[in-house]
């Protein structure tokens, strides 16, 4: 009997939305100021973090279940900027500080270093209307 093989595995998603949001931080870094697509650009970027830790918590169970102590907690170290960006940014967003937006943007670059972009290969749909749907997602939290 062969393998079992998930061709949409954590590892691929995670790359899948790490390479979306290193579009989003470029694009928006071309921006010269907040307008409605830079507002839907964050909210995409908030999913994307979002999305991204959902994987790095599946990574971990299952590498917790193996005993495999020392790679979960590397993992776990190598990833905690991630929750802190995803909260200042969900912040921004619920505070309405636009302002901070640059602030908040400059230290995620690092993180993105390695990933390459010659061509955009993200359309304008992929984050077309993620504001609203974030605010709408606020609003049943008892947020903005």
């Amino acid at each position: 009997m062969s393998r079992v093989i998930n061709p949409e595995n954590a590892g691929k998603l995670r790359n899948q939305h790490m390479r979306t949001a290193a579009e989003l931080l470029r694009r928006l870094g071309q921006k010269s100021d907040v307008d409605a697509e830079a507002r839907d650009m964050v909210a995409t970027l908030i999913y994307c973090f979002r999305e991204i830790e959902d994987g790095i918590e599946a990574s971990m169970l299952a590498w917790e279940k193996r005993n495999y102590w020392n790679k979960v907690e590397q993992f776990r170290a190598q990833w905690t900027w991630l929750g802190i960006a995803c909260a200042r940014l969900e912040d921004l967003v619920r505070t309405n500080a636009w302002d901070q937006l640059p602030m908040q943007i400059l230290p995620l670059l690092p993180h993105f270093v390695e990933i390459t972009i010659t061509k955009y290969t993200r359309n304008p749909e992929t984050w077309a209307g993620a504001y609203d749907r974030l605010l709408a997602e606020f609003g049943r939290q008892g947020g903005a």
